[in-house]
């Protein structure tokens, strides 16, 4: 087994300056700078300041990017509209039921509907649909439901999107989950 080395001078300097910025425990005294050997220098009785670096210079901070701001919120219905839906006292100016339809003729009566409610200003258009089911991934389409589950895609794709200012579920007293209301936008 070696005999320990001892401390370097530049060591025992940093163990004398960690030393006495040591505050010793209640009880307890502050420990003694290591022994000095024959391979190291005395240590300094005070302990020289340590170097400090320089600092860093400050990163040039990218130039400031401007965002622009947020568009206006999409044009939707007020509170007034969502209270009158939640208490079932809104009265449709047209009412489209689609039972009993298949996938196409469907379409064809939602299309037709929305051309003659906007001929008419109609402002709110009842469709019934039925429930949503659950889609199964292998559906052709041709089970229950598959009206409700295409109806949001088709009115998206249509010629009346713009037209649309809001899709909502309907009241109970029209059909509940079964029925949506469409808002359509003023002329």
């Amino acid at each position: 087994m070696r005999a320990p080395r001892g401390l370097s001078t530049g060591e025992q300097a940093a163990w004398a300056h960690l030393a006495s910025s040591v505050k010793p425990l209640p009880g307890k005294k502050r420990p003694e700078a290591p022994a000095v050997t024959k391979a190291t220098a005395p240590v300094p009785s005070k302990p020289a300041p340590l170097a400090k670096l320089p600092k860093p210079a400050p990163k040039p901070r990218p130039p400031a990017i401007r965002t622009p701001p947020a568009p206006p919120p999409a044009p939707g219905l007020d509170s007034h509209w969502d209270r009158r839906m939640k208490a079932g006292r809104l009265e449709p100016d047209l009412t489209l039921d689609l039972h009993g339809h298949t996938l196409d003729t469907a379409y064809d009566r939602v299309m037709t509907a929305l051309d003659q409610a906007r001929m008419m200003q109609a402002r709110v258009v009842l469709v019934v649909a039925g429930r949503e089911r659950p889609v199964d991934p292998a559906d052709r389409m041709a089970k229950r439901g598959a009206i409700r589950a295409k109806l949001l895609d088709w009115l998206a794709a249509s010629r009346h999107a713009d037209a649309i200012s809001a899709v909502r579920r309907a009241h109970i007293r029209h059909g509940g989950e079964g029925a949506l209301y469409l808002i359509l936008k003023r002329r």
